[in-house]
Protein backbone atom coordinates (compact mmCIF):
# COMPACT_ATOMS: atom_id res chain seq x y z
CA UNK A 1 0.00 0.00 0.00
CA UNK A 2 1.49 3.57 -0.78
CA UNK A 3 1.70 5.84 2.17
CA UNK A 4 -0.29 8.38 0.16
CA UNK A 5 -3.74 5.86 -0.12
CA UNK A 6 -4.84 6.85 3.85
CA UNK A 7 -5.46 10.44 4.90
CA UNK A 8 -8.14 11.98 7.44
CA UNK A 9 -10.77 13.47 4.87
CA UNK A 10 -12.23 16.41 5.56
CA UNK A 11 -16.20 14.85 5.91
CA UNK A 12 -14.13 13.47 9.20
CA UNK A 13 -12.78 16.61 10.63
CA UNK A 14 -16.48 18.58 9.65
CA UNK A 15 -18.18 15.53 11.68
CA UNK A 16 -16.25 16.28 15.04
CA UNK A 17 -17.14 19.72 14.91
CA UNK A 18 -20.30 19.34 14.38
CA UNK A 19 -20.38 16.86 17.26
CA UNK A 20 -18.75 18.71 19.51
CA UNK A 21 -20.71 21.61 18.86
CA UNK A 22 -24.20 19.85 19.21
CA UNK A 23 -22.34 18.60 22.48
CA UNK A 24 -21.87 22.18 23.52
CA UNK A 25 -24.89 23.97 22.27
CA UNK A 26 -24.41 27.34 24.38
CA UNK A 27 -21.79 29.70 23.47
CA UNK A 28 -18.12 29.52 21.72
CA UNK A 29 -15.59 26.84 21.67
CA UNK A 30 -12.21 28.65 21.28
CA UNK A 31 -9.23 26.03 20.97
CA UNK A 32 -5.46 27.10 20.35
CA UNK A 33 -2.97 25.39 18.34
CA UNK A 34 0.64 24.78 19.17
CA UNK A 35 3.61 26.77 18.43
CA UNK A 36 7.04 26.00 17.65
CA UNK A 37 9.25 25.36 20.18
CA UNK A 38 13.50 26.39 19.98
CA UNK A 39 15.63 23.77 19.74
CA UNK A 40 19.26 25.43 20.22
CA UNK A 41 20.52 28.79 18.87
CA UNK A 42 18.13 29.68 15.85
CA UNK A 43 17.36 26.09 15.55
CA UNK A 44 13.54 24.98 16.38
CA UNK A 45 12.46 21.37 17.20
CA UNK A 46 10.30 19.82 14.09
CA UNK A 47 6.71 21.36 14.41
CA UNK A 48 4.16 18.53 15.04
CA UNK A 49 0.19 20.05 15.78
CA UNK A 50 -1.35 19.84 19.02
CA UNK A 51 -3.29 16.69 18.93
CA UNK A 52 -6.66 17.95 19.46
CA UNK A 53 -6.40 20.84 17.63
CA UNK A 54 -5.39 18.93 14.28
CA UNK A 55 -8.24 16.46 15.50
CA UNK A 56 -10.98 19.23 14.52
CA UNK A 57 -9.56 21.08 12.21
CA UNK A 58 -6.56 19.03 9.88
CA UNK A 59 -4.57 22.30 10.05
CA UNK A 60 -0.80 21.83 10.86
CA UNK A 61 0.47 24.89 11.07
CA UNK A 62 1.28 26.45 14.39
CA UNK A 63 0.24 29.82 15.95
CA UNK A 64 -3.70 28.86 14.47
CA UNK A 65 -6.63 29.49 16.71
CA UNK A 66 -10.28 28.07 15.75
CA UNK A 67 -13.41 29.08 17.19
CA UNK A 68 -16.84 27.19 16.65
CA UNK A 69 -20.04 28.66 17.40
CA UNK A 70 -23.43 26.68 17.15
CA UNK A 71 -26.42 28.14 15.40
CA UNK A 72 -24.45 31.14 13.74
CA UNK A 73 -23.47 32.33 9.82
CA UNK A 74 -20.16 31.48 10.28
CA UNK A 75 -19.86 28.70 12.81
CA UNK A 76 -16.39 27.71 12.21
CA UNK A 77 -13.49 30.48 12.29
CA UNK A 78 -9.82 30.71 11.65
CA UNK A 79 -7.09 32.78 12.26
CA UNK A 80 -3.78 31.85 10.74
CA UNK A 81 -0.50 33.31 10.08
CA UNK A 82 -1.23 35.39 6.37
CA UNK A 83 0.62 33.85 3.57
CA UNK A 84 3.87 35.79 2.85
CA UNK A 85 5.80 34.82 -0.31
CA UNK A 86 9.35 35.80 1.45
CA UNK A 87 8.96 32.99 4.11
CA UNK A 88 7.65 30.74 1.47
CA UNK A 89 11.61 31.03 0.15
CA UNK A 90 13.11 30.07 3.22
CA UNK A 91 10.27 27.81 5.10
CA UNK A 92 7.59 26.82 3.00
CA UNK A 93 4.15 27.94 1.80
CA UNK A 94 1.03 29.22 4.46
CA UNK A 95 -2.45 28.54 3.79
CA UNK A 96 -3.02 31.50 4.78
CA UNK A 97 -6.77 33.30 5.03
CA UNK A 98 -7.32 32.26 1.25
CA UNK A 99 -6.37 28.41 2.08
CA UNK A 100 -7.82 28.57 5.38
CA UNK A 101 -11.52 29.05 3.88
CA UNK A 102 -10.70 27.28 0.78
CA UNK A 103 -8.91 24.21 2.01
CA UNK A 104 -9.68 24.08 5.24
CA UNK A 105 -13.05 24.66 5.19
CA UNK A 106 -13.50 27.48 7.40
CA UNK A 107 -16.77 29.62 6.98
CA UNK A 108 -14.51 32.30 7.62
CA UNK A 109 -10.57 33.31 8.34
CA UNK A 110 -8.39 36.37 9.78
CA UNK A 111 -5.08 37.04 9.70
CA UNK A 112 -3.40 35.91 12.61
CA UNK A 113 -2.98 40.31 13.88
CA UNK A 114 -6.52 40.95 14.01
CA UNK A 115 -7.44 38.42 17.14
CA UNK A 116 -6.75 40.48 19.49
CA UNK A 117 -9.57 42.89 17.83
CA UNK A 118 -11.66 39.90 16.10
CA UNK A 119 -11.90 37.89 18.49
CA UNK A 120 -13.94 39.68 21.26
CA UNK A 121 -16.45 40.68 18.37
CA UNK A 122 -17.10 37.08 17.60
CA UNK A 123 -17.83 36.07 21.29
CA UNK A 124 -19.55 39.36 21.99
CA UNK A 125 -22.85 37.43 22.09
CA UNK A 126 -21.38 34.72 24.18
CA UNK A 127 -22.61 34.45 28.30
CA UNK A 128 -20.60 30.76 28.05
CA UNK A 129 -16.83 30.76 26.47
CA UNK A 130 -15.57 27.00 26.21
CA UNK A 131 -11.89 27.66 26.57
CA UNK A 132 -8.85 25.57 28.46
CA UNK A 133 -7.19 28.66 30.49
CA UNK A 134 -4.10 28.07 30.32
CA UNK A 135 -3.65 26.44 27.28
CA UNK A 136 -2.40 29.65 24.89
CA UNK A 137 -1.07 32.98 26.28
CA UNK A 138 -2.91 35.19 24.02
CA UNK A 139 -5.73 33.72 24.11
CA UNK A 140 -6.08 33.99 27.79
CA UNK A 141 -5.36 37.44 28.06
CA UNK A 142 -7.63 38.16 25.15
CA UNK A 143 -10.97 36.54 27.32
CA UNK A 144 -9.23 38.00 30.33
CA UNK A 145 -9.38 40.63 28.94
CA UNK A 146 -13.05 40.15 27.54
CA UNK A 147 -14.15 39.30 30.52
CA UNK A 148 -13.53 42.55 32.49
CA UNK A 149 -14.49 44.76 29.51
CA UNK A 150 -18.14 43.07 29.70
CA UNK A 151 -18.60 43.14 33.22
CA UNK A 152 -18.09 46.90 33.24
CA UNK A 153 -20.10 47.44 30.73
CA UNK A 154 -23.54 45.29 31.90
CA UNK A 155 -24.80 47.88 33.72
CA UNK A 156 -25.29 49.49 29.93
CA UNK A 157 -26.73 46.38 28.32
CA UNK A 158 -23.53 44.92 27.65
CA UNK A 159 -23.82 40.65 28.21
CA UNK A 160 -21.67 39.76 30.91
CA UNK A 161 -19.71 36.50 30.66
CA UNK A 162 -21.27 34.43 32.41
CA UNK A 163 -18.77 31.28 32.30
CA UNK A 164 -15.99 30.10 31.03
CA UNK A 165 -15.44 26.40 30.87
CA UNK A 166 -13.33 23.55 29.69
CA UNK A 167 -14.13 21.38 26.78
CA UNK A 168 -11.06 19.54 27.06
CA UNK A 169 -13.11 16.54 28.74
CA UNK A 170 -15.82 16.48 25.90
CA UNK A 171 -12.91 16.33 23.33
CA UNK A 172 -11.32 13.57 24.99
CA UNK A 173 -14.61 11.53 25.28
CA UNK A 174 -14.54 11.92 21.29
CA UNK A 175 -11.74 11.00 20.52
CA UNK A 176 -11.16 7.99 22.94
CA UNK A 177 -13.59 6.13 20.66
CA UNK A 178 -11.79 5.60 17.17
CA UNK A 179 -13.84 5.99 14.15
CA UNK A 180 -13.31 3.44 11.12
CA UNK A 181 -11.17 5.97 9.28
CA UNK A 182 -9.23 6.21 12.29
CA UNK A 183 -8.73 2.48 12.55
CA UNK A 184 -7.55 2.27 9.61
CA UNK A 185 -4.88 4.87 10.14
CA UNK A 186 -3.64 3.61 13.57
CA UNK A 187 -3.28 0.00 11.50
CA UNK A 188 -1.06 1.22 9.15
CA UNK A 189 1.38 2.78 11.61
CA UNK A 190 0.76 -0.26 13.02
CA UNK A 191 1.75 -2.14 9.84
CA UNK A 192 5.18 -0.12 9.03
CA UNK A 193 6.05 -0.43 12.57
CA UNK A 194 6.05 -4.22 11.94
CA UNK A 195 8.58 -4.02 9.19
CA UNK A 196 10.63 -1.57 11.12
CA UNK A 197 10.91 -4.50 13.72
CA UNK A 198 11.39 -7.02 10.97
CA UNK A 199 14.11 -5.01 10.17
CA UNK A 200 15.76 -4.51 13.60
CA UNK A 201 15.21 -8.53 14.21
CA UNK A 202 17.92 -9.47 10.83
CA UNK A 203 19.99 -6.46 12.23
CA UNK A 204 20.90 -7.17 16.07
CA UNK A 205 23.81 -9.28 16.52
CA UNK A 206 26.57 -9.19 19.23
CA UNK A 207 29.32 -6.69 18.95
CA UNK A 208 26.15 -4.38 17.10
CA UNK A 209 25.48 -0.54 18.77
CA UNK A 210 21.87 0.09 20.19
CA UNK A 211 21.82 3.23 17.44
CA UNK A 212 22.46 0.74 14.60
CA UNK A 213 19.26 -1.05 15.47
CA UNK A 214 17.54 1.89 15.65
CA UNK A 215 18.42 3.00 12.40
CA UNK A 216 17.44 -0.44 10.89
CA UNK A 217 14.50 -0.14 12.73
CA UNK A 218 13.43 3.69 11.65
CA UNK A 219 14.71 3.46 8.02
CA UNK A 220 11.57 1.30 6.51
CA UNK A 221 9.20 3.94 8.90
CA UNK A 222 10.70 6.56 6.96
CA UNK A 223 10.68 4.55 3.66
CA UNK A 224 7.10 4.05 4.23
CA UNK A 225 5.47 6.91 4.99
CA UNK A 226 5.78 7.91 8.44
CA UNK A 227 6.71 11.61 8.92
CA UNK A 228 8.58 10.76 12.69
CA UNK A 229 7.77 8.64 15.47
CA UNK A 230 5.45 8.59 17.54
CA UNK A 231 8.11 8.47 20.68
CA UNK A 232 11.54 8.38 20.77
CA UNK A 233 12.06 4.88 20.31
CA UNK A 234 13.91 2.48 22.73
CA UNK A 235 16.46 0.26 21.64
CA UNK A 236 17.86 -1.28 25.06
CA UNK A 237 20.03 -4.46 25.29
CA UNK A 238 21.48 -5.99 28.70
CA UNK A 239 20.16 -4.47 31.56
CA UNK A 240 19.57 -1.38 29.93
CA UNK A 241 16.04 -3.02 29.48
CA UNK A 242 15.10 -2.05 33.13
CA UNK A 243 15.05 1.46 32.71
CA UNK A 244 11.61 1.68 31.53
CA UNK A 245 11.96 4.86 29.21
CA UNK A 246 15.74 4.36 28.23
CA UNK A 247 16.62 6.37 25.20
CA UNK A 248 20.14 6.70 24.80
CA UNK A 249 20.45 3.68 22.70
CA UNK A 250 24.19 4.83 22.84
CA UNK A 251 25.88 0.72 23.92
CA UNK A 252 26.95 -2.18 22.60
CA UNK A 253 25.01 -5.55 22.57
CA UNK A 254 26.59 -8.09 24.36
CA UNK A 255 26.12 -12.04 23.07
CA UNK A 256 24.38 -12.99 26.30
CA UNK A 257 21.56 -9.52 25.87
CA UNK A 258 18.40 -9.58 25.81
CA UNK A 259 17.25 -6.90 23.09
CA UNK A 260 13.91 -4.81 24.15
CA UNK A 261 12.74 -2.44 21.61
CA UNK A 262 9.98 -0.19 22.42
CA UNK A 263 8.86 2.00 19.49
CA UNK A 264 5.84 3.28 17.03
CA UNK A 265 5.73 4.75 13.17
CA UNK A 266 3.38 7.86 13.07
CA UNK A 267 1.11 8.29 10.48
CA UNK A 268 -1.40 10.04 9.17
CA UNK A 269 -0.87 12.09 12.83
CA UNK A 270 -1.69 8.40 14.62
CA UNK A 271 0.70 6.18 16.21
CA UNK A 272 1.92 2.43 17.06
CA UNK A 273 3.32 1.76 20.23
CA UNK A 274 4.41 -1.95 20.36
CA UNK A 275 7.53 -3.70 22.32
CA UNK A 276 9.43 -6.98 21.51
CA UNK A 277 11.64 -8.59 23.49
CA UNK A 278 14.69 -11.12 22.16
CA UNK A 279 18.18 -12.92 22.61
CA UNK A 280 20.39 -10.90 20.61
CA UNK A 281 21.95 -14.75 20.16
CA UNK A 282 19.03 -15.87 18.84
CA UNK A 283 18.75 -18.71 22.17
CA UNK A 284 17.45 -17.34 25.12
CA UNK A 285 19.30 -18.46 28.20
CA UNK A 286 17.39 -20.99 31.16
CA UNK A 287 16.65 -17.85 33.23
CA UNK A 288 15.68 -15.40 30.49
CA UNK A 289 13.33 -18.24 29.01
CA UNK A 290 11.70 -18.85 32.10
CA UNK A 291 10.60 -14.79 33.25
CA UNK A 292 9.78 -14.20 28.82
CA UNK A 293 7.23 -17.15 29.20
CA UNK A 294 5.74 -15.34 32.50
CA UNK A 295 5.64 -12.17 30.43
CA UNK A 296 4.11 -13.36 27.49
CA UNK A 297 0.96 -15.72 29.06
CA UNK A 298 0.60 -12.65 31.27
CA UNK A 299 -0.24 -10.72 28.03
CA UNK A 300 -2.38 -13.24 26.33
CA UNK A 301 -4.44 -13.63 29.54
CA UNK A 302 -4.86 -9.81 29.80
CA UNK A 303 -5.54 -9.65 25.86
CA UNK A 304 -8.15 -12.42 26.45
CA UNK A 305 -9.82 -10.07 29.39
CA UNK A 306 -10.43 -6.85 26.92
CA UNK A 307 -13.82 -6.99 25.68
CA UNK A 308 -17.06 -4.55 26.00
CA UNK A 309 -17.92 -3.78 29.49
CA UNK A 310 -14.98 -4.91 31.18
CA UNK A 311 -13.24 -2.67 33.38
CA UNK A 312 -9.70 -0.58 32.41
CA UNK A 313 -8.37 -1.63 35.64
CA UNK A 314 -9.32 -4.82 35.39
CA UNK A 315 -7.08 -5.90 32.50
CA UNK A 316 -4.24 -4.85 34.78
CA UNK A 317 -5.21 -6.93 37.83
CA UNK A 318 -5.07 -10.11 35.33
CA UNK A 319 -1.93 -9.61 33.88
CA UNK A 320 -0.16 -8.59 37.23
CA UNK A 321 -1.63 -11.87 38.83
CA UNK A 322 -0.67 -13.48 36.11
CA UNK A 323 2.97 -12.20 36.63
CA UNK A 324 3.05 -13.26 40.28
CA UNK A 325 1.77 -16.46 40.15
CA UNK A 326 4.84 -16.78 37.28
CA UNK A 327 7.11 -15.10 40.18
CA UNK A 328 6.14 -17.42 43.21
CA UNK A 329 6.30 -20.60 41.36
CA UNK A 330 10.02 -19.61 40.18
CA UNK A 331 10.63 -19.04 43.80
CA UNK A 332 11.38 -15.61 43.01
CA UNK A 333 8.71 -14.43 45.53
CA UNK A 334 7.55 -15.90 48.56
CA UNK A 335 3.70 -15.89 49.49
CA UNK A 336 -0.08 -15.77 49.37
CA UNK A 337 -0.66 -14.28 45.16
CA UNK A 338 -3.75 -12.49 46.39
CA UNK A 339 -1.92 -10.96 49.27
CA UNK A 340 0.51 -9.89 47.03
CA UNK A 341 -1.13 -8.09 44.71
CA UNK A 342 -3.64 -6.19 46.85
CA UNK A 343 -0.59 -5.15 49.14
CA UNK A 344 1.46 -4.64 45.49
CA UNK A 345 4.42 -6.16 46.89
CA UNK A 346 5.29 -7.15 43.23
CA UNK A 347 6.02 -3.23 42.66
CA UNK A 348 9.92 -3.87 42.51
CA UNK A 349 9.42 -6.35 39.54
CA UNK A 350 6.62 -4.70 37.66
CA UNK A 351 6.40 -1.06 38.35
CA UNK A 352 4.30 -0.23 35.30
CA UNK A 353 0.51 0.06 33.98
CA UNK A 354 -0.22 -2.35 31.88
CA UNK A 355 -2.21 -0.26 29.39
CA UNK A 356 -2.77 3.19 28.59
CA UNK A 357 -5.28 4.30 25.91
CA UNK A 358 -3.87 4.89 21.64
CA UNK A 359 -4.08 6.88 19.30
CA UNK A 360 -3.06 10.62 17.99
CA UNK A 361 -0.76 10.23 21.34
CA UNK A 362 1.46 7.35 22.08
CA UNK A 363 -0.53 7.56 25.70
CA UNK A 364 -3.54 8.88 24.09
CA UNK A 365 -6.13 11.25 26.14
CA UNK A 366 -9.38 10.16 28.28
CA UNK A 367 -10.42 8.99 31.64
CA UNK A 368 -9.24 5.79 33.14
CA UNK A 369 -11.85 6.63 36.07
CA UNK A 370 -14.74 8.52 37.08
CA UNK A 371 -16.71 9.17 39.52
CA UNK A 372 -18.43 6.18 39.05
CA UNK A 373 -14.88 4.37 39.27
CA UNK A 374 -12.99 2.74 36.37
CA UNK A 375 -14.13 3.36 32.73
CA UNK A 376 -15.83 0.63 30.75
CA UNK A 377 -14.26 -0.44 27.92
CA UNK A 378 -16.60 0.23 24.31
CA UNK A 379 -16.14 -0.93 20.95
CA UNK A 380 -13.76 1.77 19.18
CA UNK A 381 -11.35 2.30 22.22
CA UNK A 382 -7.81 1.24 21.32
CA UNK A 383 -5.24 0.72 24.35
CA UNK A 384 -1.63 -0.94 24.67
CA UNK A 385 -1.49 -4.23 26.61
CA UNK A 386 2.29 -4.58 27.85
CA UNK A 387 3.14 -6.49 30.94
CA UNK A 388 7.16 -6.54 31.42
CA UNK A 389 8.97 -7.99 35.01
CA UNK A 390 12.39 -6.12 35.47
CA UNK A 391 15.21 -7.42 37.35
CA UNK A 392 17.11 -3.89 37.69
CA UNK A 393 19.10 -2.61 40.74
CA UNK A 394 15.20 -1.89 42.81
CA UNK A 395 14.98 -6.07 42.76
CA UNK A 396 17.24 -6.68 45.36
CA UNK A 397 15.81 -9.60 46.72
CA UNK A 398 16.34 -11.64 42.97
CA UNK A 399 18.21 -14.81 42.18
CA UNK A 400 21.73 -13.79 40.58
CA UNK A 401 20.06 -15.90 37.67
CA UNK A 402 17.89 -13.19 36.80
CA UNK A 403 19.59 -9.70 37.40
CA UNK A 404 19.89 -7.92 34.83
CA UNK A 405 16.36 -9.22 32.70
CA UNK A 406 14.24 -6.83 31.93
CA UNK A 407 11.31 -8.14 28.97
CA UNK A 408 8.20 -6.36 28.40
CA UNK A 409 5.76 -7.20 24.92
CA UNK A 410 3.56 -4.90 24.09
CA UNK A 411 0.31 -4.92 21.40
CA UNK A 412 -1.89 -2.31 20.15
CA UNK A 413 -5.52 -3.99 20.84
CA UNK A 414 -8.88 -2.53 19.02
CA UNK A 415 -12.05 -3.26 21.24
CA UNK A 416 -14.69 -5.06 19.06
CA UNK A 417 -18.44 -5.60 19.60
CA UNK A 418 -17.77 -9.03 20.72
CA UNK A 419 -14.33 -8.38 21.78
CA UNK A 420 -11.05 -7.20 20.97
CA UNK A 421 -8.79 -7.37 18.11
CA UNK A 422 -4.77 -7.33 18.11
CA UNK A 423 -4.10 -4.94 15.39
CA UNK A 424 -0.31 -5.30 16.10
CA UNK A 425 -0.81 -9.32 16.05
CA UNK A 426 1.55 -9.89 12.52
CA UNK A 427 4.60 -8.72 14.66
CA UNK A 428 6.04 -12.16 16.12
CA UNK A 429 6.39 -12.53 20.26
CA UNK A 430 6.13 -16.52 20.40
CA UNK A 431 9.71 -17.57 21.92
CA UNK A 432 10.59 -20.25 19.31
CA UNK A 433 9.22 -18.12 16.76
CA UNK A 434 11.86 -15.16 17.61
CA UNK A 435 14.67 -17.71 18.06
CA UNK A 436 14.14 -18.89 14.75
CA UNK A 437 13.90 -15.09 12.92
CA UNK A 438 17.06 -14.24 14.63
CA UNK A 439 18.91 -17.64 13.61
CA UNK A 440 17.57 -16.86 10.26
CA UNK A 441 18.54 -13.43 9.91
CA UNK A 442 21.99 -14.59 10.46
Amino acid sequence: MSAGLLATQPHEFRSRRRRLMDSLTDGAIVIAAGHDAPRNNDVDHQYRQDSSFWYLTGFDEPDAVAVLRPGSDTPYTLFVRPYDPTFEIWVGRRAGVRGAVGQLGANAAYPLEQLDSQLPKLLAECETIHYALGSDDRVDGIISGLVKQRRRMAQRGAKSVRRIEDPTAQIDAMRQVKTDEEVALLQRAIDITAVGFESAMQTAAPGIAEYEVQAALERPFRHLGSPRNGYPSIVAGGANACVLHYVRNDETLGPDDLLLIDAGAEYGYYTADVTRTWPVSGTFTPAQRDIYDIVLESQKKAIAEVKPGVGFDDVHKVATRTLIEGLVNLGIMGGDVEQILNDAAYRDYYMHATSHWLGLDVHDCGAYRDEKGQIRLRPGMVLTVEPGLYFGAQAKKAPEAYRGIGIRIEDDVLVTGDGCRVLSEAIPKEADELEAIVKDGR
